[in-house]
């Protein structure tokens, strides 16, 4: 399960925190974690990643819920992201191929992009983080693959556990540089009715490369219509636990039929969860106290049934 998203600094520690991912263990038998953040840059077109500054939670902080994690028996996945300030979405960050004098550049950008995710990964080796995200959805970035290589290298330089990226839903044939990362992941925001048409042509990207997978992201908000458009957080439309519900029982009955699909870090665990009496109402991605839970924790039952048999 993701955990952390939306936390700002100041958040992920104390009572209320720990709870929080208590709970998560408590009642969907994780066994795993991303532990999520996210660092600004102004604009879609800036190249200065702020990741030091408010409202980044701290160092401090990311430590803390990872040492936390680990008490509760979970692994650990590290996943620093970018987004932007003023809402545009990251998968919208770009510049030109070509530089332009006077113009902001890749390179500049992933100067500033690399430092943060170096930052980290010597905080995930630091922590004996399982593993570590080196991007999100950078779906204007992904066609710059000789700069991820190079990123790559410096990570590798500080961190010795595995290394994957998060590529955004139906990106995972196009991207040209898996053979660079440990894990091949993408985010599964797929409608249901489209699982298997879907599967099948990831299936083919995990043959080729040879590379464990999962979905570092997938998930769906509990209100009507998210089950046909999940990745839409801003769908309007009533509360309803049986959209999310359904999404959740397809996904999981497709992805049963693939052994290659390794798992998953369902989006998302709140840190500061709303009071169970009130989860009838709440309209967004987390399973707290909803139909969806029940379906998610016997899954990953059956899961880890099966892996103590075998």
């Amino acid at each position: 399960m993701t955990w952390g998203w939306r936390g700002e600094r100041g958040t992920w520690t104390g009572p209320t925190a720990r709870r929080s991912m208590e709970l998560m263990v408590e009642r969907l038998a994780t066994s795993w974690t991303a532990v999520t953040f996210a660092a600004l840059q102004d604009t879609a077109q800036s190249t200065e990643i702020h990741f030091r500054d408010a409202p980044t939670v701290t160092d401090d902080e990311v430590r803390a819920a990872i040492g936390h994690a680990k008490e509760l028996g979970l692994k650990v996945c590290l996943k620093p992201v970018v987004n932007c300030a003023d809402g545009t979405w990251r998968a919208h960050i770009n510049f030109f191929d070509v530089d332009v004098p006077g113009e902001p550049t890749w390179a500049q950008w992933f100067a500033s992009y690399t430092a943060f995710i170096v930052h980290h990964a010597r905080i995930a080796q630091e922590t004996g983080a399982e593993m570590l995200s080196i991007g999100c959805e950078m779906v204007q970035s992904d066609r710059r693959a000789d700069q991820w290589r190079a990123l790559v290298a410096e990570v590798r330089a500080v961190y010795e556990g595995r290394l994957t990226y998060n590529c955004d839903k139906y990106q995972e044939d196009r991207l040209t540089w898996w053979d660079a990362v440990d894990v091949i992941s993408s985010s599964g925001y797929y409608p249901v009715g489209t699982w298997d048409e879907q599967l099948d042509r990831i299936e083919r990207v995990v043959a080729t490369h040879g590379k464990p997978f999962l979905f570092l992201e997938s998930g769906c908000p509990s209100r009507e219509g998210s089950q046909h458009m999940p990745n839409d957080w801003t769908l309007q439309g009533a509360p309803s636990q049986a959209a999310q519900r359904e999404f959740y029982e397809e996904m999981f009955a497709a992805t049963a039929r693939r052994p290659w699909v390794g798992g998953f870090m369902l989006w998302d665990w709140p840190v500061r969860l709303y009071n169970e009496a009130d989860a009838a109402a709440d309209t967004d991605y987390s399973v707290y106290a909803k139909e969806a839970e029940v379906t998610v924790r016997a899954h990953y039952s059956a899961r880890t049934a099966r892996s103590d048999r075998a």
